[in-house]
């Protein structure tokens, strides 16, 4: 549970910025999301099969060199 203590003289807008920042390096509101609805476990499987999917082509998109586009050669 994220928690933050208010010092004295401190704007509530910076305890909320602290705030904000603890919540989002705890990953609670990932947590929050995942557990929001029921999945059985074979389409938990088959999200997390589509996700791996997806990271693996925009790896390899990343690594592939530039192309020209008339030649299709890759450019130097």
């Amino acid at each position: 549970m994220a928690e933050i203590r208010i010092f004295e003289g401190e704007s509530i807008e910076s305890a909320l910025r602290r705030f904000k920042r603890k919540v989002q390096q705890e990953d609670i509101l990932k947590e929050a999301k995942k557990h929001a609805f029921y999945l059985k476990p074979g389409a938990k499987k088959r999200v997390k099969k589509a996700v791996a999917k997806q990271r693996r082509i925009k790896k390899a998109r990343r690594q592939r060199p530039e192309m020209d586009s008339k030649t299709r050669t890759p450019t130097t």
